[in-house]
């Protein structure tokens, strides 16, 4: 790591990438302060959900400088291309504070649009969004795949008629623009963090890293992840948003509405964790050879 303009820090949920990367920050400030962690985790970035998604603690917030943690609203639909432009300012104050910018998270995506770039998306107003919603909602995926067959084949061709999401943000897309998505996937942001930058990827022993998963769990019923739901909840959310799908939501969810049992809704919030951990290690395994491996 001796030089390297930024440490990158990967791995699945419940690794214990965040405290390894808050030990390096301490280690390797400069003029008397840590160095700024920056956060690299699709769900850590929404304001409503600190205990659900594991983000640091306040007094893991005094310890560094925590930069895109909690900083999008519930109600948005944030995007890796969003990260990467917010990443880019956080990246010139790191730079102009001499501080080495840590980032770590489970999300492979943004790492890979850091180092690698990322196909240019654009915005779609919300209105636009709620009226394919409410076309899928009305006459399913079935409709809106011939309804892209007539406006542009090419994207229909590409995509399942059973993929709704994809049906539906290509339509926004079109709608919104009068381009088709393919062309928008052509514009390119380059990468931020090129050069001399050490990346790492954790991985864990599985049995110890579910062991984790439900060890985190357990403690996040008497830390608050009740309170979290029922907040969220009573903001009345649309429930494709998101922040609505974030692990352990839709079971606490159930508990609340008097659906299951407590102890069965954290059952729920496990196996799903532990799922999502698996699809994490896939990816980092098919998408990131180049990083160095830390076992445990």
């Amino acid at each position: 790591m001796e030089n390297a303009r930024a440490v990158l820090i990967a791995g699945p949920t419940a690794s214990g990438k965040s405290s390894t990367a808050l030990e390096i920050a301490e280690r390797s400030g400069q003029r008397g302060r840590p160095a700024m962690i920056v956060n690299a985790d699709s769900m850590q970035v929404y304001d409503a959900m600190r205990v659900l998604t594991a983000r640091p603690s306040p007094a893991d917030e005094m310890r560094a400088l925590h930069r895109l943690y909690g900083h999008v609203a519930a109600e948005a639909r944030y995007s890796a291309g969003a990260w990467l432009r917010d990443l880019a300012v956080v990246l010139k104050e790191a730079q102009e504070l001499s501080q080495l910018p840590i980032l770590v998270g489970g999300t492979g995506l943004y790492f890979k649009a850091a180092t690698e770039g990322l196909a240019a998306t654009p915005v779609v107003p919300r209105e636009v969004r709620e009226r394919w919603s409410a076309q899928l909602a009305a006459g399913g995926a079935a409709a809106l795949h011939a309804e892209l067959r007539k406006r542009d084949p090419a994207a229909a061709a590409s995509i399942r008629p059973t993929d709704p999401q994809r049906l539906a943000r290509a339509l926004e897309v079109l709608e919104a623009t009068g381009r088709p998505l393919a062309e928008w996937r052509q514009r390119q942001h380059p990468p931020l963090l090129t050069g001399n930058v050490a990346c790492f990827v954790f991985e864990p022993d599985r049995a110890q890293l579910y062991q984790g998963i439900e060890n985190r769990f357990d403690k996040m019923v008497d830390a608050g992840a009740l309170d979290e739901v029922r907040a969220l909840l009573a903001r009345g959310l649309d429930p494709a948003l998101p922040v609505m799908k974030a692990i352990g939501v839709r079971a606490f969810s159930a508990f609340l509405s008097g659906e299951i049992a407590l102890g069965a809704a954290v059952e729920k919030a496990k196996t799903e964790s532990r799922r999502y951990a698996k699809r994490q290690m896939t990816w980092f395994r098919n998408q990131m050879r180049g990083w160095e491996r830390v076992r445990s």
